[in-house]
């Protein structure tokens, strides 16, 4: 494959060197574990956490005559992430035999696909501060996953587990088109979070139901590709990061020193922090790859594809798109609600719990910044707190009807949280005496008394009137926080001659 430069050069992700500066290229190869309750090309169980060999067939373990079966609905999760990638699907694919050993891999091939992937040319768009930035996909193709190989059991015996082995991966190629540690890492999660709104892969990295291959190269900017190492296996998005960065100033210290890069595949290890050598890597491997002669190509019409377009689910970049428009919340709003669609889900039973359709960015506001706060300490996302959208949508409610001031709404909140779990807000606010003060007679006497108790400021905030904001905390304050503040701010500077 000939690699093709897309992206202009960014001083901004430039790495310094003690030659001048250097620009780092990489690309991703993310194996994403198919949602499917069946293997690739069996019926076992893909069911995770299971004995170990209890989801194994004579498929799987490739005894003499075993013959593999597609599995139809694997096929239709591959398009549907095609679908959702923007890329072009192809209606007619081949399932190649790649050959190489692995101790795990019982037919000493696995079952891929080569020159004919299921899926090709797609994009994934990224959001980074500077703006949006398009990440091009080379290809989507299926292929079965190896077993895993277990040392640590034995002193001098190492066993095998084939309970992945067979289950089907999308193995997702991106262009060389990234260009720092922070687009890797937004790519990634936002790869997974597309995974996730179709349902054609869960992305759970920590069990191994996806993971990432990284290709880093540096070169001077604007030049030449420089020569990558591929870090394997990598199964985690920091982990990703710091591998990148680790192995770009690694190839940058060669490079300076007068050195040169050896095409390797490597290793990330945590907790140093650091890559090391797993093997050399010739340009290209001569994996003896021909056509699964148990397999027939893979073909299908316009209208399956057409079908399944039309089952698409709202994918984070259209409903981000939707939420801007339609709630007029901020892009950035827009972007950390729709980062998972029960976030986005639960944030709009919040805007239309009852049928009514609060104000978006109010909704928003308190998901956010107070709601996101407690989930945070807790180690939950937003919509797996106790707190339900009636609550969250009674407190909006109670604030738009002047009920309750902004900080009271923060003091109900807390209260929700911590002692009344099951509460309504607006039958809280009765009863603990929350209300906002709204009496004109009651909010004046406190502004005349802030005024008196204070002549030295009166006559500040009279030559520079922005010091008002003073005054109007001095009188919520006494209040005790329950003043109605642009009452307080009406009736402050009525009193003090301001406009």
């Amino acid at each position: 494959m000939t690699l093709i430069d897309t992206r202009t050069p960014n001083p901004k992700s430039f790495i310094a060197g003690s030659t001048g500066d250097w620009e780092v290229i990489i690309g991703m190869e993310v194996h994403a574990q198919v949602t499917s309750e069946s293997k690739l090309f069996s019926g076992s169980s893909t069911e995770f956490g299971n004995p170990p060999n209890a989801n194994v067939s004579f498929v799987d373990a490739a005894m003499p005559g075993m013959l593999p079966v597609i599995n139809e609905e694997c096929v239709r999760q591959a398009v549907r992430t095609g679908l959702g990638l923007k890329a072009a699907i192809n209606k007619r694919s081949v399932f190649d035999r790649k050959n190489y050993f692995y101790p795990d891999l019982p037919q000493g091939y696995q079952i891929s696909q080569f020159k004919d992937p299921i899926v090709g040319e797609g994009k994934v768009l990224l959001d980074m501060p500077d703006g949006q930035i398009e990440i091009g996909i080379e290809r989507l193709h299926l292929e079965q996953d190896a077993g895993k190989s277990i040392h640590d059991q034995h002193p001098n015996m190492s066993f095998v587990d084939l309970n992945r082995s067979g289950v089907a991966l999308m193995e997702i190629v991106s262009k060389p088109d990234l260009r720092s540690s922070e687009e890797a890492k937004e790519y990634l999660g936002k790869l997974r979070t597309i995974l996730r709104y179709l349902g054609t892969c869960d992305g759970n990295m920590e069990q191994g139901s996806m993971r990432a291959d990284v290709n880093v190269s540096v070169r001077k900017p604007g030049g030449e590709f420089g020569t990558r190492c591929e870090i394997k296996n990598v199964n985690s998005i920091r982990f990703a990061g710091q591998a990148i960065e680790y192995e770009a100033r690694r190839q940058i210290d060669i490079l300076e020193d007068g050195g040169s890069i050896d095409q390797e595949t490597r290793l990330f290890d945590p907790k140093l922090g650091e890559t090391r050598s797993m093997r050399s890597k010739e340009e290209a491997h001569d994996y003896r790859y021909f056509p699964d002669p148990d397999l027939l190509p893979l073909e299908f019409d316009d209208a399956f594809i057409a079908m399944l377009a039309e089952k698409l689910p709202e994918l984070p970049d259209e409903k981000k798109a939707r939420f801007v428009g339609e709630y007029g919340v901020t892009a950035y709003d827009a972007m950390v609600l729709t980062l998972d669609h029960e976030t986005a889900d639960y944030y709009e039973s919040c805007v239309g719990f009852g049928g009514g359709k609060r104000d978006g960015k109010a909704v928003a506001n308190i998901l956010n910044a107070d709601v996101a706060a407690y989930a945070n300490s807790q180690g939950l996302a937003v919509w797996e707190t106790h707190l339900k959208p009636s609550q969250i949508a009674g407190i909006v409610d109670l604030v738009a009807a002047g009920t309750i001031s902004s900080k009271g709404a923060k003091d109900l909140l807390q209260v929700i949280i911590a002692e009344e779990p099951e509460g309504e807000p607006s039958e809280i606010v009765e009863r603990r005496g929350m209300k906002q003060v709204t009496d004109m007679g009651a909010i004046e006497k406190i502004v005349d008394e802030i005024i008196a108790a204070n002549p030295d400021q009166v006559e500040k905030v009279k030559a520079k009137p922005t010091m008002i904001g003073w005054f109007v905390g001095q009188a919520m304050k006494a209040s005790g926080g329950k003043a109605n503040p642009q009452a307080l701010s009406d009736l402050m500077k009525q009193k003090l001659g301001i406009e």
